[in-house]
């Protein structure tokens, strides 16, 4: 009996949960046995991988738990005050178990499923009847893409299985790999696939090219304190790629901006209307209660109305303000009844309901302008954001950390007064030693808020006082984000206790430095797969 390839799900069926690709008589249909006869084909595989992985469908798979990850942070609420938040409030509010870790589990569940459907793709495309050329490509971005799923798995949970060839099911009951090993594969399919793609000199908007793999490599040096690496990458990135920094920082973010010049690796949406092709972060994150009232044109076409999930704190906010930082703060942040930034004329006042808001601010970053709205008949599925994953000023942080713990401080200076400078700000002189590691840290937390990183930083971060993980100065009953609320006495976030004020009182450093592992797994695995310590 042959195995039905429907599309890439029915032959790449895995998961974790380890149920076995469904067998039927495949008489005169498309097999794993005549697939990837054609480049088309190959093409169409790798699409999918990608599409899955930077933007999939089904939003609650990764865009929710990447969300949730930053509402684990001293940047965001999980905002929603007005809904049931079983989803987001394990991780975000560090109530979570194995048993229970709202959409953190989808997270380990769906990378997994996509891992072994590039190990699939890799192994036919290796025997694929393509040109050198075409190989090169595919094999490339697909190693990029597993890669990329295993960093976000080692960031999350740490140490998990590892494996690098398809599996079937009398093979799926494996151990944890460490996390040195599964960084080690990391490098090695993101070395690879820069091999691969610096044979291809024509770029295609949406298709991971050589300086993703390399930039993605300046990340993942960066996370494990391999400084001369983390700069040897982010410099290669710098000073050979094809990127400059945006002029104006809001356009990074703009919905008529797709792929600008600053964009190393961007997850593409279109708002085609017979298409569900648009991003979900708008509407997830998006204002909730809009009203048509509150507009000048009083016109219910520019209303959005998103869900409300993922609301900036006023503690990011006053970061900015401390630094006078006034572009990234309203690039940022737009906070009820003040104007959008950059879309002033038609949202003079954005306003929309704070009894389901809980710090009645907004994340910028993923506001969907008027004129965009009003073109639209469907929105929900259909809205036009493309979403940077790796944009080539974090390469300049990711030099001047590198810098610093390199003993370079000049160098480390001139890396963040080259991102300061975009956004009207004095340059840092005289600065070194820790009060120097401090503000590179602010600045890769003013720069970078909501583009998923801000979790991952404070727990690699070592807090230059106490040589500890930052998260921990922020966290449990006597962090500095903990105290900073429970003492608060802003309008917004005090008045609507619907979400606790005492954000992050539950942590503890002796086990949320990674989330558990999903207890189903363990239990499929016989007690093979071990928990995370304390869980």
């Amino acid at each position: 009996m042959k195995k039905i390839l429907v599309s890439i799900i029915a032959f790449a069926a895995f998961a974790v949960s380890c149920s076995d690709f469904i067998e039927k008589d495949a008489r005169g249909t498309q097999t794993l046995e005549n697939y990837f006869q054609t480049a088309q084909e190959c093409e169409n595989y790798v699409n999918e991988l990608t599409h899955r992985l930077l933007l999939p469908n089904d939003w609650w798979t990764l865009i929710a738990p990447r969300v949730t990850n930053e509402m684990s942070t001293d940047d965001a609420w999980m905002g929603n005050t007005g809904q049931d938040s079983g989803a987001h409030r394990p991780s975000s509010q560090y109530f979570i178990t194995p048993d229970n870790m709202g959409d953190m589990n989808s997270m380990y569940t769906a990378h997994f499923y996509t891992i072994q459907s590039c190990n699939i793709g890799l192994a036919r495309m290796a025997q694929a009847p393509i040109s050198e050329s075409q190989r090169n490509q595919y094999e490339g971005e697909s190693l990029f893409v597993r890669a990329y799923c295993y960093y976000e798995l080692v960031n999350n949970y740490g140490g998990v299985p590892l494996y690098t060839t398809v599996l079937g099911t009398s093979d799926l009951k494996l151990a944890r790999s460490t996390a040195a090993e599964v960084y080690a594969q990391i490098e090695a399919d993101l070395k690879a696939s820069a091999e691969k793609l610096e044979t291809i000199e024509v770029y295609r908007n949406g298709r991971i090219n050589k300086w993703a793999a390399y930039a993605l490599l300046a990340r993942v040096s960066l996370f494990q304190e391999k400084w001369a690496e983390a700069k040897q990458y982010a410099n290669k990135v710098i000073t050979e790629g094809p990127f400059s920094l945006e002029p104006n920082f809001l356009n990074i973010w703009d919905v008529n901006n797709h792929n600008g010049v600053e964009s190393i690796l961007e997850a593409q949406s279109s708002s085609v209307q017979d298409k569900n092709l648009g991003c979900a972060l708008p509407t997830l994150s998006g204002a909730r209660g809009e009203d048509k009232k509150n507009f000048p044109s009083n016109d219910a076409a520019d209303v959005l109305d998103g869900w409300g999930w993922c609301m900036p704190t006023s503690d990011l906010e006053n970061a900015y303000i401390s630094e006078g930082d006034v572009i990234r703060r309203r690039s940022t942040i737009t906070k009820w009844g003040e104007a959008a930034y950059g879309d002033e004329v038609l949202n003079p006042t954005h306003k929309f309901s704070l009894n389901d808001n809980k710090s009645g601010r907004i994340c910028r970053k993923y506001y969907i302008p008027i004129a965009t709205r009003r073109a639209l008949d469907k929105k929900d599925g259909h809205l036009p954001l493309n979403v940077p994953l790796i944009r080539l000023a974090e390469m300049y942080l990711t030099r001047a950390e590198a810098n610093y713990h390199l003993n370079d401080a000049d160098g480390a200076m001139a890396d963040i007064n080259v991102v300061r400078a975009r956004v009207s700000l004095d340059p840092v002189v005289g600065m070194a030693g820790p009060n120097l590691l401090r503000k590179i840290y602010k600045e890769r937390r003013l720069e970078l808020a909501f583009e998923g990183l801000r979790l991952f930083d404070i727990r690699r971060e070592k807090d230059p006082s106490t040589g500890r993980p930052v998260i921990e100065s922020l966290m449990g009953p006597n962090g500095t984000f903990v105290q900073y609320n429970l003492n608060s006495t802003d309008p917004y976030e005090t008045t609507n206790t619907k979400e606790a004020q005492d954000k992050g009182i539950n942590f503890d450093p002796a086990k949320h430095l990674v989330w558990p592992i999903p207890q189903l797994e363990i239990d499929l695995s016989g007690g093979i797969i071990k928990q995370n310590p304390n869980y």
